[in-house]
């Protein structure tokens, strides 16, 4: 079994910033040689995740309003007492969504549904520059 660790780097806007980055992942796939196995995404921070949806920009608009309703920006969060960042909300989100993703690969594609792709959330105050790991097992 053949085992590939690849990086690349996405820029993000303050606030929700929702990036597609299935092409970026299909690309690293394409590199690594690989033809049957599993891909996992990776994003090492605590104010983002990674998941999937139709990246669209209906379900762009309706995430950010499910996320502004379970997680508001505007209440009290203890974690301001210790940093004073401001970015509590970001860190909750980020955990209920998840820091990464696996999909399968076959015949050399990643395998994911019509409407499927594999999106970024940072959810973090400031701008950033994130860094997603992506990890290739197979043959």
């Amino acid at each position: 079994m053949t085992v590939k660790d690849r990086r690349f780097s996405v820029s993000t806007s303050k606030g929700l910033d929702i990036k597609n980055i299935t092409d970026q992942g299909q690309e690293i796939v394409d590199q690594s040689g690989v033809k049957e196995g599993m891909a996992t995404f990776f994003i090492a921070g605590s104010t983002a995740a990674i998941t999937t949806i139709e990246y669209e920009s209906g379900l762009q608009h309706d995430i950010a309003e499910a996320l502004d309703r379970l997680f508001p920006k505007d209440i009290y969060y203890k974690h301001h007492e210790k940093w004073h960042d401001g970015n509590g909300h970001s860190h909750i989100r980020a955990s209920f969504i998840g820091q990464d993703f696996t999909a399968p690969i076959t015949n050399a594609k990643l395998e994911l549904g019509t409407w499927q792709q594999i999106i970024l959330c940072d959810m973090d105050v400031p701008s950033r520059e994130r860094e997603i790991i992506v990890k290739i097992y197979g043959e």
